[in-house]
């Protein structure tokens, strides 16, 4: 990879956090003797697919066979999500916290690509909020070295009882009173999840300064997919949408931290912070 033909604005990023991830991983996978699987967390808006995807070439680079994968590729379809709103509550209807990806999936992906012969890997649209066809997913080639998952919620923990009980938002207010969506998100949280992030062996995570930041960064990705496409969510929109990642956002920017294994602090820029 050839460091001229990075944008600017992405240079920092690869120099402080893409090198030192793939030269952590080269040296997990050494120490291990065995495939290395590493979580990266990252708020939405953070840069964790770019960074996965910069840090995959230079361990490609360096002769390992490394892949990325994302837990946004497992989302449910629209309507396994429309079951879910019917029978469970109506908020499940909205893609993105836990009990809105299927976990069995990607629990059996990440234990095959660490072996021999060849894994589909699955993607989705998130403009048809579809699962892609099957003739459109990736085909990966294991033995892996080093597989990196990342997503918004990768090596997440479920939030102590007590702190579901008080409304963090409007919408938790409004349309989650009773409590139901947040108690089933937690559990799925505290038990499937739990399944997948169990594979990993080491945990990274790009640390954002606030969720008030985040709630930023998505507003800014929205404002160029309306540049770029003509469809994206208004401000207001966006303020309703990320109050579904709030609750795990705020939980997993305070916990996480203290127990993974590397933390890389961001700037409202998402630029890393360097010491």
């Amino acid at each position: 990879m050839a460091q001229e033909r990075l944008p600017e604005s992405f240079r920092l990023a690869f120099d402080e956090v893409c090198r030192p991830l793939a030269d952590r991983c080269l040296d997990w996978r050494r120490d291990f003797a065995r495939p290395a699987r590493v979580g990266l967390c990252g708020a939405q808006g953070s840069g964790k697919s770019t960074i996965a995807s910069a840090t995959v070439r230079l361990l490609q680079d360096a002769g390992l066979n490394a892949v990325a994968i994302s837990i946004d590729d497992f989302y449910l379809g629209r309507e396994a999500r429309a079951w879910l709103a019917q029978q469970v509550h109506r908020l499940f209807q909205v893609r993105g916290p836990p009990g809105t990806h299927d976990v069995a999936l990607a629990c059996t992906v990440m234990d095959h690509v660490v072996g021999p012969g060849t894994t589909p890997l699955p993607g989705f649209d998130k403009a048809t909020d579809e699962r892609l066809p099957k003739r459109d997913w990736r085909w990966f080639e294991g033995p892996a070295d080093v597989v990196i998952l990342e997503g918004w919620c990768v090596g997440a923990r479920a939030e102590p009882v007590e702190r579901l009980i008080p409304n963090l938002n409007p919408l938790e207010r409004e349309q989650d009173a009773a409590r139901v969506w947040r108690t089933q998100v937690n559990r799925a949280l505290a038990e499937g999840y739990q399944a997948l992030f169990n594979r990993l062996d080491r945990l990274v995570m790009l640390e954002a300064p606030s969720f008030d930041v985040v709630r930023g960064w998505r507003a800014e990705q929205e404002a160029k997919l309306r540049e770029r496409t003509g469809f994206g969510m208004s401000e207001a929109e966006v303020s309703r949408f990320v109050q579904h990642y709030e609750r795990i956002t705020r939980w997993i920017l305070e916990e996480m931290p203290e127990r993974a294994d590397w933390v890389m602090p961001l700037d409202a820029a998402r630029m890393p912070v360097v010491y």
